[in-house]
């Protein structure tokens, strides 16, 4: 039930767009780094919900101020989202040597505004009815309802929030700082060994953020993705890697996994996202009819009519996104140089956007922005674009295409992507705000102010993490390379259709495996079994460094743990200090990057250390573990005295 009764003037004003915009910037910036280290993302609308409650209580911030805040902050991260899934692929390919920040600035522009516009368009069908559960929304929610003395939860759970927060972000920055500033401890700890004509890897990555990303997932998902990863690194790839003359068991295990073992992910993913599709057509198919039929385009919103049910006129809608075939056709007519085949591939974004931010939003509504299959429709729609410019692209360009083809292919990819993941995570903010009285369009606003204050961030932030870091494997000149692993994908699909050096029978074994994951969790539904085995999640696996998956299974188990008394749920606070120690390491992994540029490498920032300790590290994890051990506690007792 909305609330009502508010004060329009207390939810949209100077103070909610700065703050939002700020917090856009800071959380984009975070979440890029996040994605880029380790291959995924989460939401930012709970820290963004409680950071807004604590700074603008002493100024009798009300609970729509929060919600706008948080709306706009979340709209940002989302926009990293999809961002940087995709663009630093065009550095990985060689396409750009460094980031052209006009070019990112507009792609993520277009690609927000698109995903903004077609959640607009899809609220009436998938928000309005209270049909689907968004479970991210229905958090957000209870945490400014808490925060506001509002919600029925026990005081416990709201009490010492943004304290939780600061700390978890506190601890998160300073283990980061001991790895990559002062290289006391490890990033991960791994070994290889040959046998014959097999090689065999362990290792597991230590990182604060991986848990806490594993407790906000859950033990399910945490559990697939885990399975995902044993299957390649352990069934697969000792029968595939050889042992090299020259080369380590850990350089000849990397190389296997690199070019021929993570493409079962690729083929995994791309039937995962098809058979998300066949899933929710029916669902899809009638929220976009109820959504189109829920807009008069002639009338407007009467004097008398409930602010809670009134969305951005229909006509602006409709009329932006028309004319958004512009700076589509300009940006694909200035790679491609081909009139024809430019104006084709803008429509090809628009219906591949509608159609993927469809599904992302039903998706989100189900089960949760963190099982959104949009890795899956990227690649889907990155093979799709690549097949039809090395096939039709040459006759439509008059052979130009060939040269700019997987570049291309990426750039649809990237807006497509954008629009996908702002789908997503934009229904859970409107079906928070409709928890807690909201107004649409003025959320609608501030989703486009979060969105264009992670267009004019992003391309800087990527291009300082580049020269910091690097991207992909580590080598001599970058050791502590972010992987990327999500863009490393993303170019090797669009380079492997156009070289025809693919290694297909890979992908097809990896669909097939995707096929088998699908038709389990078929019957498994089927027999309305509470267990779900995601495809999405078992494809991630497959493709990830499986050094990712033991910290994220480390933070699923704690998750369980922390459900396991009478309410059967996770606490808030956990989720709180997850969210702190994803931000703090991500804020100090931007950090340590601003003071690389400015003072020309690690060995001119910091000398102290350079003495990596395996038993700091584990003293680490067994900290990070202790703080999630001690929510769990809190909440126990609050369920005892509730």
């Amino acid at each position: 039930m909305a609330m009502t009764g508010r004060s329009p003037s207390r939810e949209l004003n100077a103070r909610t767009l700065i703050l939002g915009a700020l917090l856009s910037a800071v959380l984009s910036g975070a979440n890029a780094y996040l994605g880029l280290f380790a291959g995924m993302t989460v939401s930012a609308s709970i820290p963004a919900a409680v950071i807004s409650m604590g700074i603008l209580r002493p100024f009798g911030g009300t609970i729509l101020e929060n919600n706008q805040v948080q709306t706009a902050a979340s709209a940002g991260e989302s926009a990293a989202a999809g961002a940087i899934f995709t663009l630093p692929a065009l550095v990985i390919l060689g396409a750009w040597s460094r980031f052209d920040l006009l070019l990112c600035g507009v792609l993520i522009a277009i690609g927000g505004a698109l995903g903004v516009l077609f959640t607009i368009l899809l609220r009436p069908a998938l928000v309005v009815p209270e049909t689907l559960p968004f479970p991210e929304g229905a958090a957000t929610a209870e945490i400014l309802r808490a925060g506001h003395g509002l919600s029925s939860a026990p005081e416990q759970e709201s009490r010492g929030a943004l304290s939780l927060l600061v700390m978890g972000s506190v601890w998160g920055a300073l283990v980061k700082f001991a790895e990559s500033g002062l290289s006391l401890s490890r990033a991960a700890v791994e070994v290889a060994v040959t046998s014959g004509q097999k090689v065999f890897y362990l290792g597991t990555g230590t990182s604060p953020a991986l848990i806490a990303v594993g407790y906000i997932v859950g033990l399910e998902v945490a559990v697939v993705i885990f399975l995902g990863g044993a299957f390649n690194w352990l069934g697969v790839l000792p029968f595939v890697a050889q042992p090299e003359e020259g080369a380590t068991a850990l350089q000849s295990a990397w190389k296997a996994w690199s070019e021929k073992t993570r493409f079962l992910g690729v083929g995994a993913m791309t039937v995962g996202g098809i058979f998300t599709l066949g899933q929710v057509r029916g669902p899809i198919l009638a929220a976009v009819a109820a959504g189109f039929s829920a807009f008069n385009f002639r009338a407007k919103a009467a004097p008398g009519a409930a602010l809670h049910e009134r969305d951005l006129p229909a006509r602006w809608v409709m009329s932006a996104l028309l004319l958004s075939v512009v700076p589509l056709y300009f940006v694909f007519y200035h790679v491609t140089g081909a009139a024809l085949l430019a104006a084709i591939v803008s429509v090809l974004v628009l219906l591949f956007g509608f159609l993927f931010s469809s599904v992302a939003a039903y998706m989100a509504g189900l089960v949760g922005s963190s099982n959104n299959p949009v890795s899956g429709v990227t690649i889907a729609t990155i093979l799709f674009t690549s097949l039809f410019l090395s096939t039709c692209g040459a006759f439509l360009s008059g052979g130009s295409a060939a040269q700019v083809g997987p570049a291309a292919a990426l750039l649809v990819g990237s807006i497509v992507c954008v629009a996908a993941a702002i789908g997503g995570d934009n229904v859970q903010d409107l079906r928070a705000g409709q928890l807690v009285g909201a107004t649409p369009y003025r959320q609608q606003i501030m989703q486009f102010v979060g969105v264009a204050v992670a267009a004019l961030v992003l391309g800087s932030v990527l291009q300082l993490l580049l020269n910091a870091y690097g991207f992909g494997a580590p080598s001599e000149q970058h050791p502590h390379a972010l992987r990327a692993p999500q863009a490393t994908l993303m170019a090797s699909v669009a380079t492997g259709v156009y070289g025809g050096d693919l290694p297909w029978k890979f992908v097809f074994a990896g669909a097939a495996l995707g096929a088998l994951v699908a038709l389990i969790d078929f019957l498994l539904v089927r027999a309305k079994s509470r267990m779900r085995v995601s495809v999405m999640a078992f494809a991630l696996g497959l493709y990830l460094p499986w050094e990712l998956s033991g910290p994220v299974l480390l933070g699923g188990v704690l998750a369980w743990q922390t459900s396991r008394g009478k309410s059967g749920r996770r606490s808030a606070l956990g989720v709180l200090l997850a969210a702190g120690l994803i931000t703090g390491e991500a804020l100090m992994g931007i950090a340590l990057a601003v003071a690389v540029a400015g003072w020309g490498g690690f060995g001119a920032l910091l000398t102290v250390g350079k003495a990596e300790s395996t038993l700091l590290t584990l003293i680490f994890v067994a900290i990070t573990v202790v703080l999630f051990a001690r929510v769990r506690k809190g909440s126990a007792a609050s369920e005892v005295r509730s």
